[in-house]
């Protein structure tokens, strides 16, 4: 009973793969290749994109009086309503974004400009479809934007960069699994 209590505790500390508390790595043997079988082999399966924890957690720079747009991919099932409510509701701007009672979507422009600096579902609404993956919004965004510009101004140069807060992916499979079952597709 005090190993379940102790490994309940543990994992509300830590819910990520990645623990502070439990660093020894200087006390531990170095690990194997996760990319090769026991028989030393490569695996089948090598992810394409390995990215480190620096790639991750490396800041971009947002010029919001300038051109650079904010574009949210949002996927279900992994917190994204919830992220996409504080993009337009709880950050703190020079002109925070005017969301009225009873409507879904909020008026986020610019600060002296009539442009917005957000595309996603809390901005725009569902512009490129119902839950758009990104080839669809790479295709579909810029056509967007430039439509909303003014004449006079030139076509956007939109550089996507990926943006993403995941979720429990336990829950998302569930939920998959779940609509899969009732004839949904699944992808």
């Amino acid at each position: 009973m005090l190993f379940l209590f102790a490994v309940l505790v543990l994992q509300y500390v830590c819910p990520g793969t990645e623990c502070r508390l439990l660093r020894l790595r200087a006390v531990s043997p170095p690990r194997a290749d996760p990319y090769r079988a026991e028989d030393e082999t490569p695996a089948r399966f090598v992810p394409r994109f390995n990215f480190s924890g620096r790639d991750l957690l490396r800041r971009a720079d947002f010029n919001i009086k300038g051109d650079d747009l904010i574009v949210f991919l949002h996927i279900q099932k992994t917190g994204g309503t919830t992220f996409g409510r504080h993009l337009v509701r709880n950050i703190q701007l020079e002109q925070p974004c005017e969301c009225r009672a009873g409507q879904k979507k909020c008026t986020c422009h610019r600060p002296g400009k009539r442009e917005t600096w957000l595309f996603s579902r809390f901005s725009t609404g569902w512009s490129c479809g119902l839950h758009a993956d990104w080839t669809e919004l790479t295709n579909c965004v810029p056509a967007v934007v430039d439509s909303k510009r003014e004449a006079t101004r030139r076509p956007a140069s939109i550089c996507f960069c990926p943006c993403k807060v995941l979720g429990s992916p336990g829950n998302s499979f569930q939920f998959e699994a779940l609509q899969s079952g009732m004839g949904s597709p699944v992808f």
